[in-house]
């Protein structure tokens, strides 16, 4: 059975996202692995709503803040070569990625 590493990469930041998922791609073309991904998914947002005035009293006006987290998933299959490229690789601070390894079902 193969294993096959799964890379979740997750950022605030559409552009460091955007740059680290290029240089992920464009390392396992180097390499000559046959990578799957940049998958997106969906992007989540968090949602806050505040009441403007602090003591309650005057009119009801609120402010509305957003956050907006955008996910990128990438299927590998497991190579020494690349995961020691990965874990070289200089990632933004805005940047979140977390690696699951999991094994592969055979093909009938």
């Amino acid at each position: 059975m193969e294993q096959i590493a799964r890379i979740k990469l997750v950022s605030n930041n559409l552009e460091d996202l955007e740059s680290v998922s290029n240089s992920i791609k464009n390392m396992a073309e180097k390499i000559g692995v046959k990578i799957s991904g940049p998958i997106p998914l969906p992007t989540k947002k968090l949602l806050i709503v505040t009441r403007k005035a602090p003591s309650g009293e005057g009119t009801h006006t609120f402010d509305k803040w957003e956050l907006r987290l955008h996910r990128r998933l990438f299927e590998v299959p497991y190579n020494d070569r690349i995961m020691a490229q990965i874990t070289r690789l200089e990632i933004p601070q805005s940047v979140s990625i977390e690696i699951d390894f999991k094994t592969a079902k055979a093909k009938k």
